[in-house]
């Protein structure tokens, strides 16, 4: 059985197309969730709607606590690194990462940098190696394939890679090297445009962006389907 998690980081709740005001975003990450079930319904899903229920940002007992090493930890460190215990579990636990997020400002939510430094995390998802200096980082969550599904909507028009605005662009580069950092390097992204301009190129961008995340799905699910350590860990589980 393959598991995915859902993240959502959009600050508005409804979907564009069903709710005034709704999220483009949170369109593309659902579509790609129901178009996965309804050819795997066999496989599970942990939702995250960090969007509307944002992690904690990371303070002062946070930093401490995740730089001493578990045996020396004091009680009250391990209460503040409860929340980064859970996520960083939920995210270990998942074969596919899904992320809808909104561009703002050329980057990415506050919600969503607050869910990365919350599991981008020293002896969880990330090793250290001092021998291979210089760069002694170890990537964690290299250990089996995971993949990673970015899916934005974007205001304006030419921010995906090559276009004009490309060089404003600081969400899914950032996601992608905090995601590769901690060993998720297969990374697909997606992303809807011209929010702002609306009418006919807004509408053309949506619908070319939900072709491309159901071609995706299928893409993704022929590939598990294929890996044999995705065989083995379903066997291993008992899943048909």
């Amino acid at each position: 059985m393959t598991h995915l998690l859902h993240l959502d980081a959009s600050a508005r709740p409804g979907l564009a197309g069903k709710d005034e005001h709704g999220s483009h975003s949170r369109t593309l990450s659902h579509r790609f969730v129901s178009q996965w079930h309804a050819r795997r319904p066999q496989d599970s899903v942990t939702y995250r709607d960090i969007g509307q229920n944002p992690p904690a940002f990371i303070d002062h007992d946070w930093i401490a606590s995740a730089f001493t090493p578990e045996d020396r930890q004091a009680p009250w460190m391990k209460d503040a690194l409860a929340e980064s215990d859970t996520l960083v579990d939920e995210l270990i636990a998942a074969d596919v990462l899904i992320i809808g997020t909104p561009l703002y400002n050329f980057g990415m939510p506050a919600a969503l940098k607050a869910w990365v430094d919350q599991v981008v995390r020293l002896g969880r998802t990330v090793g250290m190696d001092e021998s291979k200096l210089p760069d002694p980082y170890v990537p964690l969550l290299a250990d089996r394939p995971r993949h990673a599904v970015i899916l934005t909507a974007r205001g304006g028009i030419g921010f995906g890679p090559g276009g004009e605005m490309a060089h404003m662009n600081h969400l899914e580069p950032n996601l992608v090297t905090a995601l590769n950092f901690i060993g998720i390097s297969r990374i697909h992204q997606i992303a809807i445009e011209g929010q702002e301009t609306g009418g006919q190129v807004l509408a053309a961008s949506v619908q070319q962006a939900l072709r491309e995340v159901d071609g995706l799905v299928a893409e993704l699910q022929q590939e598990i389907k294929g890996d044999p350590r995705t065989s083995l860990r379903q066997a291993e589980a008992g899943a048909v």
